[in-house]
């Protein structure tokens, strides 16, 4: 930063006040663009406080800080053109730094001379220093290599700021410290993402700083808080912040990026959730009330269509769904919008339980849309739906498709029926939340697969109040069981149903863990894979891929340009990730196994058209492909009742949940199942941990919350919450359940008083900005 720099607020693009242009790229890499960016990038942990030792009581590989007087330095060449610097450090009470017996070296590899230039100008004969570092041995010396410093002020160093200290023991105690560690990446290490946030949060306090140079250097920490606060507000209103005992945003940003104790860090993470909780709440609050004080059309079926529905089917339905369709009924004749979570196993029944919502308008002559995430899902319910009208005598009701990909006139004809006003049901992808489509009378949305949408996605249909007024009654529905913190969280502004019963007939999934290098397993894998086909069946096999193209891992040390062998300086080569099976090679494969000798395989994969997705869909189905190679486009809502057996690589590479749902695909025409999850995950590894649970669950909600527990909220609820997923940086919906319902209480006491939250503007503010995340999500897509 510059003497001229303005003044910094929260909102300032850091490319308007760092000077170093390689650094504004590597942190806008991150996500990190403004100040208040930098300062919500937290450390996802602190070390403990590193013991400060004497030179003589090291122990190679234990961190550790030590002090010292520089003796000397030497430089050396390395291979390719790089300098290896070597700063020779004895005891402080050391006459001849020469012969010390307990010196230590400072080694450092670099291909950059300026850097090298610039160490020597640190590291002169006589200085005193703190080094903090792991300390290794190479030729018989104790060496710390690329160690963090802090130099103590003398007289020709009396002006210099970063990486300097007033004192030996102010250095000790700077270097000693629990110090944070941040997720970096090829460009930025965790040292340089500290560095410059520190540098920011003196800025904001009116503080001139240096960040985003090159130096490799401790930053100078002194940081004035009552100037800081005034510059951060904050958004826990005061009343609630005393009585949960948190801290003032200002000191929990303090303690978070710049903690002097383990506790300091635990009480800013503390605060920092129950921040995020709060806001999330007060937005689900908010948004319960603003649909309660809307209005829905009252949809009475005077048609009776649900009740000849359900008189038509070959089979009772569950109690479960009795009550469902009960409290659907209920709430969509109250003239008020229903706003209900449908949570279900797979082959559960919902999409029945969902029919009957979309007849409970239909019967009261309004109009009714189903949402679906993919195209194949969507044209299923166009065919399951089309059948079950007709089993009902309901065959009068138009069943419109809408999907993207179609051809203009065709459409046309499809957004032309419900725009007419007359009743229909309309089953939609995405393109349900296009602008051209319109349904003045639309009483119900419905919405499959809810993880596949985000928050925003479904208000848009809300959003469309049509000339009368009204506002759509909605259900969304998911098969992946949230537990009830989550739920709270995510969908704090529905009512949730549940179905926890499965219709008759579905048998239990026997999963079986499968180490891919196993071959003898794998033949045994492939031979019963046959026997099911042989026997009528059909086979699915997931990869995680399309095509074998992959990108190369990226390793790079964030300042040098390579990783290097600390003991040699060699550069080292990144380690390449092993790569995931793909759908062509795996085809390929089964092609040229005996085991599939004379067998038809085909592939399906989200890039095909939908005239060979059809096709694809129609050999497997009939039998005469019987095996099929795909990615996870047939997670959600493909239903083959011949599917028997499920072979899943890179099985270690998913979610549980998802696991959870591609495994539902087999084992719903009542017989006998298996599922072969094929893993690399090393015994003892949470890999092996998390694919475990799959093994011994067939419970949703059990492999949801793991799912949560293991990998976190954003894996389970879908990339396409991803607005909501980055606004929780902090909270766990599991762990912090506590912290939720606490929070709950807060947001629905402090409404009760006053409900727009004027005379807390902060926190009014930052529930809008929650919500506005995925609306700019929407946007963008």
């Amino acid at each position: 930063m510059t003497e001229t720099t303005p003044a910094v607020t929260l909102q300032t693009a850091l490319a308007s006040i760092l000077t170093n242009k390689r650094r504004i790229s590597a942190l806008k890499k991150l996500g990190v663009i403004t100040v208040e960016d930098a300062l919500h990038y937290f450390p996802f942990r602190v070390t403990e406080r590193m013991p400060v030792k004497n030179i003589a009581d090291v122990k190679l590989g234990e961190p550790v800080v030590i002090s010292g007087v520089v003796a000397y330095t030497r430089e050396s060449s390395i291979s390719r053109g790089g300098t290896r610097l070597e700063v020779t450090v004895v005891p402080d009470d050391s006459r001849d730094g020469d012969g010390a017996k307990n010196a230590v070296k400072l080694t450092y590899f670099s291909y950059k001379s300026y850097y090298i230039s610039y160490l020597k100008s640190r590291f002169y004969r006589g200085v005193r220093l703190a080094v903090q570092g792991a300390p290794s041995e190479f030729a018989g010396q104790v060496q710390f290599t690329h160690p963090k410093t802090s130099i103590v002020r003398d007289e020709q160093t009396a002006d210099r700021t970063s990486g300097y200290s007033d004192t030996l023991e102010e250095a000790l105690d700077l270097l000693s410290r629990p110090q944070p560690r941040y997720h970096a990446n090829s460009s930025i290490s965790s040292e340089h993402i500290h560095e410059t946030i520190v540098d920011l949060l003196r800025a904001l306090t009116g503080a001139h700083a240096q960040s985003g140079s090159d130096e490799d250097a401790a930053s100078e920490t002194i940081i004035d808080r009552d100037a800081l606060a005034a510059a951060i507000p904050d958004v826990i209103p005061e009343s609630v912040r005393v009585q949960r005992g948190l801290l003032h945003k200002a000191d929990a940003l303090l303690a978070m990026h710049v903690p002097r104790s383990e506790a300091d860090f635990g009480k800013a993470l503390e605060t920092l959730r129950y921040e995020e909780a709060l806001v999330s709440q007060v937005a689900m609050v908010q948004m319960r009330e603003d649909n309660a004080s809307a209005d829905a059309y009252v949809c009475v079926d005077e048609e009776a269509m649900v009740e000849r529905l359900i008189s038509s089917l070959p089979f009772e339905l569950t109690g479960g769904q009795q009550d469902v369709i009960r409290e659907i009924t209920r709430d969509m004749t109250s003239g008020k919008p229903m706003s209900r979570l449908l949570q279900g196993e797979v082959g559960s029944g919902k999409t029945l339980v969902a029919l009957c919502a979309l007849l409970q308008a239909v019967g009261a002559g309004k109009q009714a849309v189903i949402v679906a995430p993919t195209q194949v899902l969507a044209q299923q319910h166009v065919s399951s739906i089309t059948h079950l009208l007709a089993d009902a005598g309901l065959s009068s009701v138009p069943v419109v498709l809408l999907q993207s990909g179609m051809k203009l006139a065709e459409r046309r004809r499809a957004l032309a029926i419900p725009a007419s006003g007359v009743p229909c049901i309309v089953v939609a992808t995405h393109a349900a939340f296009s602008r051209s489509f319109q349904a003045p009378h639309l009483a119900v949305a419905v919405i499959d697969e809810q993880h596949r949408f985000g928050v925003e996605q479904r208000e848009v249909l809300r959003s469309e109040v049509n000339e009368e007024g009204k506002v759509p009654h909605m259900l969304v529905m998911t098969a992946t069981p949230i537990p009830r913190s989550a739920a709270m969280t995510w969908f704090g502004n529905l009512d949730i149903s549940w179905l926890t019963e499965l219709p008759g007939g579905r048998q239990p999934i026997r999963t079986v863990l499968v180490q891919e290098d196993d071959g003898a397993t794998m033949r045994k894998v492939f031979l019963h894979a046959r026997q099911r086909i042989d026997a009528g069946e059909r086979v699915y096999i997931v990869c995680a891929r399309i095509d074998e193209d992959e990108q190369p891992d990226e390793g790079m040390d964030a300042f040098t340009g390579a990783l290097f062998d600390p003991q040699t300086g060699e550069p080292v080569e990144a380690t390449q990730k092993r790569p995931l099976h793909a759908v062509t090679e795996m085809a390929q494969r089964l092609r040229a196994l005996p085991q599939f000798d004379g067998i038809e395989i085909q592939t399906l994969t989200g890039r095909d058209d939908d005239e060979t997705k059809n096709a694809v869909m129609e050999r497997f189905s009939s039998g005469d492909a019987p095996v099929l190679v795909s990615t996870t486009v047939i997670e959600v809502g493909v239903d083959v009742p011949e599917a028997s057996c499920m072979i899943i690589f890179d099985a270690d590479h998913y979610g549980l949940s998802q696991l959870h749902q591609l495994r539902g695909r087999v084992g719903r025409g009542g017989t006998k199942s298996w599922a072969f999850l094929v893993h690399h995950a090393e015994p003892g590894s949470v890999a092996e941990e998390r694919l475990k649970v799959i093994e011994s669950s067939l419970d949703g909600a059990v492999i949801a919350q793991a799912d949560l527990e293991l990998r976190g909220a954003g894996d389970v609820l879908g990339d396409s919450q991803s607005g909501l997923a980055t606004s929780f940086r902090l909270l766990r919906v599991v762990q912090d359940a506590d912290v939720i319902m606490k929070a709950r209480d807060d947001a629905e006491e402090l409404m009760k008083t006053d409900a727009q939250l004027g005379i807390y503007p902060q926190l009014s503010g930052a529930a809008l900005d929650f919500m506005r995340e995925t609306a700019e999500y929407l946007k963008s897509s």
